[in-house]
């Protein structure tokens, strides 16, 4: 379905430039529209501007000029809050809190943002059968997790919020195969759930995964858009 150009994108980031400490541009006037119903792959070499640009987007780190909008308007301090609770970041290599997997998995709701939603264990759960994990993971320290069970906690983590958009680096960087492609079909179940509503940009270095996962591309090389 064709995007009606009289709806603004969910998320846009215009001209967004940022600087090392040594003067040197890291991101150099990046543009990217993302609309409801949009699957985005951003690709490049390593040190091309990925990760950065992902956390530009996400508020995260700040921008020397430039841009970020939602719905249409620039994201003001105020709006950081509820904007935040729409679009989740999730990195390559996530930080979980000491404790059990569901205390992770509890932990949004002690946000003022989100204080209006509640846990659901069934909810998660349910996430986690996608993934070949049965309730008893939900116990398991968080200090015993290998680095793909903590990627697969931050990814249940970030889907029970039901956000608009999601902004992932490198998700299934420490999976094998068999469970990367397990993560994906989460993701798209999670897409088609409300596919107008919601739009994901998804970082990768592989030209396959890349395909199998967005229908739009994004290249950079150097902090530019090629």
């Amino acid at each position: 379905m064709t995007a009606d150009p009289a709806v603004p994108p969910l998320l846009e980031a215009r001209d967004l430039t940022r600087r090392g400490r040594d003067g040197g541009v890291l991101l150099d006037g990046v543009s990217l529209a993302v609309r409801g119903g949009e699957r985005w792959a951003v690709t490049g070499p390593t040190g091309a501007g990925k990760t950065l640009l992902l956390r530009a987007l996400a508020l995260l780190d700040e921008i020397d000029s430039g841009e970020v909008r939602w719905n249409g308007h620039a994201v003001r301090d105020g709006d950081v809050p509820q904007f935040r609770r729409q679009v989740v970041y999730l990195q390559q290599r996530p930080a979980l809190m000491e404790g059990t997997v569901e205390e992770n998995l509890r932990l949004p709701f002690q946000l003022r943002a989100n204080r209006d939603r509640s846990f659901s264990r069934d909810r998660c759960v349910g996430l986690l059968s996608q993934l070949d994990l049965d309730k008893s993971f939900l116990h398991k320290p968080s200090r015993e997790l290998s680095g793909g069970e903590s990627q697969i906690t931050a990814f249940v983590r970030a889907l029970q919020l039901d956000p608009a958009v999601l902004l992932l680096d490198e998700p299934t960087a420490a999976l094998d195969a068999g469970s990367a492609g397990q993560l994906e079909r989460l993701v798209g179940g999670w897409f088609n759930e409300a596919r107008q509503e919601r739009a994901l940009v998804w970082v990768t270095h592989h030209a396959e995964q890349s395909r199998r996962v967005s229908e739009r591309q994004l290249q950079l090389r150097q902090g530019r858009v090629e």
